[in-house]
């Protein structure tokens, strides 16, 4: 799952969130993807991206990486599709 989609490990502070959030993510199944790669992140001991000042927070891994996902705090990278790139050659 790691070829599939990339997370940009950015270390964070919360005082240093970016000011310009990533795009939307449309589907279903790149929100999925990129939100369980920032759980495993969180289980390993990153940073939280979301200040707590906003509200309570979840307490699983899983749901709030769900949220700063939601929230445009996590960056992802999608690389080309392979079978594209292989029918030009």
């Amino acid at each position: 799952m790691d070829d599939v989609n990339e997370i940009i490990e950015q270390t964070v502070e919360a005082s240093s969130i970016p000011s310009e959030p990533a795009p939307p993510i449309e589907s279903r199944f790149l929100f999925v993807d990129v939100a369980a790669l920032r759980a495993k992140q969180l289980r390993r001991g990153a940073r939280l991206r979301i200040v707590s000042e906003e509200g309570p927070l979840p307490h699983k891994a899983e749901r709030l990486a769900m949220e700063e996902v939601r929230r445009g705090l996590v960056y992802y990278d999608v690389p080309p599709d392979r079978s594209k790139t292989k029918e030009g050659a």
